[in-house]
């Protein structure tokens, strides 16, 4: 069992930055893919960002491209996403996600982003 829990999430104004941090607490993920979601209000979940076990490989949804940044330090045991120039409609609950064995088998419990001025 891998537990992921985020961090950084809060309100910001649209144009700003966050940086939301995700973590496992007692396991080392640093051979699995890691990725980022988000469910927005009334909306199904959705793929934001992923990065290889590596680091060096990265994938964004057209929607981030160019605004997030993944990332991920695998001797701290931490994935973070830089997220810039937010716009309203970035406004979701992020979620950690951990692919083990079978795709993205772990979720973190979520971090709520809020875009408003």
């Amino acid at each position: 069992q891998v537990q992921l829990v985020e961090s950084g999430g809060g309100l910001v104004q649209p144009g700003g930055s966050l940086k939301l941090s995700c973590v496992a607490p007692g396991h080392t993920f640093s051979g699995y893919r890691m990725g980022w979601f988000r469910r927005a209000p009334g909306k199904a979940r959705e793929f934001v960002a992923s990065v290889r076990p590596s680091g060096g490989a990265t994938y964004y949804a057209d929607s981030v491209k160019g605004r997030f940044t993944i990332s991920r330090d695998n001797a701290k045991n931490t994935v973070d996403l830089r997220m810039n120039a937010l716009k309203p409609e970035d406004t979701a609950v992020y979620y950690c996600a951990a692919d083990v064995a079978y795709g993205w088998d772990y979720w973190g419990q979520g971090t709520q982003v809020t875009v408003s001025s």
